[in-house]
């Protein structure tokens, strides 16, 4: 993970104080890219321990096409997203309704939902030399009725030598907390596409616009780039035909042994 161990240093020496939404003010840069060859190991931040199965209950509740909270909290085992939902746990339609669900009017009248995660995969198996194997979680329609607007917003695969990469463009990139999630999410999911379309896994490329520590974080950014960072994970993941019949025991993180976790308040 030296390419994220690298991006925090260069914000700290490089970023610029700014206010943000939150009000708690961040350190920031705008536009930095970074890639992970998943060759070469699992791309899970070792000088902190994170919880990959949070990682994991996420991105499943993402594909599962859910607006609901309390569904993510209660089923997949991830319950930050509480934070921004409204009493009834109702987060209006983000990430995963529009991947699984993204709008679409056949005649003005007649509804049908655009499935992009079944039809990027469709495209890779039939086409893996397109360049149109693009999933976008960024409806400018739908923003407005979105408890948060998408982060992380489009991403794109890539189909070379047999193996499937991935480039993720994140708007807004809260380098701390955020970030290592990220990281391990789209890893894990090239691992799965990549086993539904035939292939091996590639690169994931992360590209960064707004790429910021926030100022309560600062100190614990120093206390983790003190510590040496250590071996990289495997992930095993289960070769299932269905992206839909993935559930947490069809993954299993092996060696896996981070420095112990650092605290920070997430800025809401």
């Amino acid at each position: 993970m030296k390419q994220y161990h690298e991006l925090l240093q260069h914000v700290l020496d490089n970023g610029i104080k700014k206010e943000d939404r939150t009000g708690t003010g961040t350190l920031s840069v705008f536009g930095y890219q970074m890639r992970f060859d998943l060759q070469k190991g699992f791309p899970l931040v070792t000088t902190k321990k994170v919880d990959y199965e949070k990682v994991l209950g996420e991105l499943l509740w993402f594909l599962s096409g859910s607006m609901d909270a309390n569904v993510c909290a209660d089923k997949y085992k991830f319950k930050m997203w509480r934070k921004w939902a409204d009493d009834n746990g109702d987060l209006g339609p983000v990430y995963g309704y529009q991947w699984r669900h993204w709008d679409k009017y056949v005649d003005y009248e007649e509804w049908e939902g655009i499935d992009q995660i079944r039809d990027v995969i469709k495209s890779i198996k039939k086409d893996p030399d397109s360049r149109r194997h693009i999933v976008s979680a960024w409806n400018a329609a739908d923003i407005e009725d979105m408890a948060l607007p998408p982060c992380h917003l489009l991403f794109q695969f890539y189909v070379a030598d047999g193996r499937l990469s991935c480039q993720l463009y994140q708007r807004s990139a809260d380098l701390f907390l955020g970030v290592p999630y990220n990281i391990a999410s789209y890893a894990t999911l090239v691992h799965m596409i990549a086993n539904v379309t035939g292939l091996e896994v590639g690169e994931f490329v992360h590209t960064l616009g707004d790429a910021h520590i926030y100022l309560n974080h600062v100190e614990q950014v120093k206390e983790q780039l003190q510590r040496e960072e250590r071996e990289l994970p495997q992930l095993e993941v289960a070769k299932l035909d269905d992206i839909d019949q993935y559930h947490f025991e069809h993954f299993k993180l092996v060696g896996y042994d981070p420095h112990p976790a650092i605290k920070g308040e997430v800025s809401v």
